[in-house]
């Protein structure tokens, strides 16, 4: 008898530490995830332009194969290659890091140089050619799991690099549950988005209450300025988190200057208000010089990559066009 209580209570022992873990795992997940805010937000942003022009009856089932891709760019190649990244060469998290945060700081600025100076993207973005609908459906998923991959390998990068020391297999966890919470957060808000208007309308026609009826005309007027409103949002979380972590990772590599007078600015505004404000507007000002940084780093970036990188590209895969995700 006294042999089944011990046993029992060495279950209850590593059950304790099993939920520990989990719990671990959850935590680190949640707050890697809020470092990855401005690819998620972007992701967010740029998804529902891949299901404009169908059908209502199919913009779920793309928007389910969409995520059914993202799940596999996230676990089956980048979270390998993460771990592979952390326990063999963890000296080229950083670099590959600020890799991607010039990325987002080029699209948030290439996205802003759009609104200032416009011009014709023709030579750029082809209409789409009438032929088979199933066809098309399957082109269209599958530039957007080629632009999802972009985003998800930002997006576990910037993980991977939050992530407090750890196992490998805690690393492996938070990794599969901070990239399937993302996916699940992106494309579930994504699929409330594009169905907005439609239940919208149906609440317009349909409803039996004034209150219904006016709510649904709200909604259908209101999509959008709020897509619009997305993608500002989106740009802006784009090049603060670019600039953020091109500035980090400078400081890492050893060049800290620019933070430290980032750091001493935010903290000079913080405590130039009351106390009761000092936190909020000391980040606040942070956020916002890093995504000057950001916003000027996109700026220089964009005749590099139009100019040089892209013909480059172009002559080693002989494409003769110009092709983009966002």
């Amino acid at each position: 008898m006294s042999g089944l209580l011990a046993l029992l209570d060495d279950v209850a022992g590593i059950a304790k530490v099993a939920a520990a873990s989990v719990d671990d795992v959850a935590a680190q997940a949640a707050k890697a995830g809020v470092k990855a805010a401005g690819a998620v937000i972007d992701d967010a942003a740029v998804t529902p332009k891949y299901v404009h022009g169908f059908a209502p009856a199919r913009e779920l089932p793309i928007i389910w194969k969409i995520a059914r891709g993202s799940i596999r760019n996230k676990l089956l190649i980048l979270l390998p290659a993460a771990l592979l990244l952390s326990n063999f060469a963890p000296w080229l998290i950083a670099p590959l890091l600020m890799l991607g945060g010039a990325y987002l700081c080029f699209e948030g600025a290439e996205k802003v140089y759009h609104v200032l100076v416009p011009h014709d993207t023709s030579h750029v973005f082809k209409e789409d050619k009438p032929g088979d609908p199933l066809h098309l459906e399957e082109e269209k998923a599958a530039g957007a799991i080629k632009t999802d991959f972009i985003l998800s390998a930002e997006i576990m990068t910037i993980i991977l690099a939050a992530i407090p020391e750890s196992g490998f297999w805690m690393e492996a966890a938070t990794l599969a549950v901070a990239g399937i919470g993302i996916t699940v957060a992106v494309y579930g808000s994504v699929a409330l988005i594009v169905k907005a208007d439609d239940v919208g309308l149906f609440l317009a026609q349909n409803g039996r209450l004034g209150v219904t009826r006016a709510l649904g005309r709200g909604l259908v007027r209101g999509m959008p300025g709020f897509m619009h409103l997305l993608t500002v949002v989106g740009t802006a979380a784009m090049l603060w988190v670019g600039g953020s972590i091109v500035i980090h990772g400078m400081e890492v590599l050893g060049f800290g200057w620019l933070g430290h007078h980032i750091h001493d600015l935010a903290y000079a505004a913080g405590h130039a208000v009351s106390e009761s404000w000092a936190g909020a507007v000391e980040w606040i000002t942070k956020a916002a010089l890093d995504g000057v940084f950001g916003l000027a780093l996109g700026f220089v970036l964009i005749p590099l990559a139009t100019r040089l990188i892209a013909p480059l590209w172009r002559m080693l895969t002989g494409k003769g066009g110009a092709a983009k995700g966002h």
